[in-house]
């Protein structure tokens, strides 16, 4: 026979996969929830207080680029990088009418170099500007122009290089 004292009892090696298993998915719900307070808590907004009004003036400087779009010449921006200048070209049929304009030199990646010039055409249609004033750099050249009371836009985008030669 056996002594009951001699039997050694041993103690079981305990199984942690299910709180493992508890644990993780603890932290994914946990984390769930802490994601959907923290999206709820944030302000949105995607859509402007004057949305309508927005709209409607992209409307129409679509409608003007358009209406640029269908003139049998098109405007023309073009660079000479001998003379450092930009000439804009308006289309002959347009410089029967009186003709209001502006010239933008755009800088996407520093708004105060940004520059408005008058649109003043000579006879044949044309406007020559120096830029070798301009920094070097990405601009983008806007005119926007009114003739017969219909406005129209025309944009080219031009890299002026380090010594004010522009380059299209």
């Amino acid at each position: 026979m056996t002594d009951s004292s001699s039997i050694l009892v041993s103690n079981p090696r305990r199984n942690l996969w299910p709180l493992g298993i508890i644990t993780v998915f603890a932290v994914f719900i946990t984390g769930t929830v802490s994601l959907v307070v923290f999206a709820c808590s944030q302000k949105v907004d995607l859509v402007s207080d004057d949305y309508y009004e927005q709209e409607i003036r992209f409307q129409n400087h679509l409608d003007r680029a358009n209406r640029a779009q269908a003139l049998i010449q098109a405007a023309a921006i073009t660079c000479d990088a001998s003379a450092n200048r930009v000439h804009v070209t308006l289309p002959q049929s347009l410089n029967i009418a009186p003709l209001a304009g502006v010239i933008k030199f755009y800088r996407p990646s520093a708004a105060g170099l940004d520059r408005d010039f008058p649109l003043q055409l000579d006879a044949a249609g044309r406007q020559s500007l120096d830029v070798s004033a301009l920094a070097a750099g990405y601009w983008k050249i806007r005119v926007l122009w009114t003739a017969d009371e219909k406005d129209y836009f025309a944009e080219q985008r031009v890299f002026i290089g380090k010594t004010g030669a522009p380059k299209l």
